[in-house]
């Protein structure tokens, strides 16, 4: 058995994946592989909240998928898997509802954005927007997570988390363990590039606010040449998330392609013009990419590889979440035939 702490991470496939989930999460999971025992999931059943056309799901699953492995991700070494191919996730999220209150969800900030206009409900939102939070949970517990690696916007979640977790655990002992959030300083939050106070998103109707993996090059050149900066005079350089978001923005991605801090960062662009500045991030992003593509490519034209990669992963989630389902049912007390 495993001394390591457990990591659980996972990206939902509900369109082209961008350069804030890349940023944000995915470029940590090759470098926690040595250090934690990981589980990277493909979040089919939460995509079922935000697509509109589920005839798309199999093909973008498969295509997070591959970006998992050419960011890095080992079979090998981690256990990858798409979370509707390991039952145990739906089954503990029905028993989590039970130990979750109907007024934390309601004060879910993701709820409070894509499920209402101000006061109102919107009248079509679905049940599972709302109860996303819970399916996360089990996610998350269902592992004996130690660490999850998440944004701020879902530190939230965390820490709901946390407390349907320490609230079963009141009543029947340490059935799971508490999950610890790691949000790193710099990256956590990749914003829009046209409006730099709100967070990239994949949803975003003006795709010219957003950088996708898998977008042509003189388009990643052209959307950074666009970006906003500020209207400081003469240029500078240097982060500052409040006055200058559109730079600190720029400044974020770039530190995180080139591996320098941004601070180290600022100081090497001293004296150096906004727009000299968009094109040192956009041949810095655009090589980036550029590689990241051709392994996507290399992945993603194996779908046999990717099929035993999911399959196998499957079956390794499987086992050990039944070992928590057990524990689980063992303790409410439900009868039942397990060997």
């Amino acid at each position: 058995m495993s001394s390591k702490p457990i990591v659980f991470s996972a990206i939902q496939p509900s369109g082209n994946l961008t350069i804030g989930n890349y940023i944000g999460t995915m470029r940590h999971w090759s470098k926690m592989q040595s250090n934690y025992e990981c589980l990277y999931c493909v979040a089919d059943l939460h995509a079922l909240t935000t697509i509109q056309n589920y005839s798309f799901l199999k093909t973008r699953t498969l295509d997070a998928l591959s970006f998992y492995l050419a960011c890095g991700v080992d079979p090998e070494k981690s256990i990858v898997f798409i979370q509707s191919h390991v039952h145990q996730h739906s089954q503990l999220s029905w028993i989590l509802n039970c130990f979750a209150r109907f007024s934390e969800l309601l004060r879910m900030t993701q709820f409070k954005v894509k499920g209402t206009q101000g006061e109102k409900y919107i009248p079509k939102t679905n049940l599972g927007l709302f109860n996303y939070p819970i399916l996360m949970a089990s996610d998350i517990l269902l592992y004996q997570t130690n660490v999850v690696p998440v944004g701020y916007d879902q530190k939230q979640h965390i820490e709901l988390t946390r407390t349907i977790a320490d609230r079963f655990n009141s009543i029947y002992g340490d059935v799971f363990a508490l999950p610890t959030p790691i949000i790193n300083q710099y990256g956590s939050k990749i914003m829009a590039l046209l409006e730099p106070k709100k967070k990239m998103s994949k949803s975003d109707i003006n795709k010219n606010n957003v950088i996708f993996l898998l977008d042509d090059i003189s388009s990643v050149v052209s959307k950074i040449n666009k970006s906003v900066t500020d209207s400081d005079r003469p240029s500078a350089i240097y982060y500052d998330i409040k006055n200058k978001p559109g730079i600190s923005n720029l400044l974020e991605i770039f530190s995180a392609i080139s591996n320098k801090d941004v601070h180290v960062l600022s100081k090497e662009l001293q004296g150096v013009m906004y727009t000299e500045f968009k094109k040192i991030v956009s041949d810095a992003v655009s090589k980036f990419l550029h590689k990241l593509q051709r392994r996507y490519t290399d992945y993603r034209c194996d779908e046999t590889l990717l099929k035993k990669i999911a399959y196998e992963g499957s079956m390794k989630a499987q086992l050990k979440a039944e070992t928590t389902l057990k524990k689980i049912y063992s303790e409410l007390n439900f009868f039942h035939l397990f060997k």
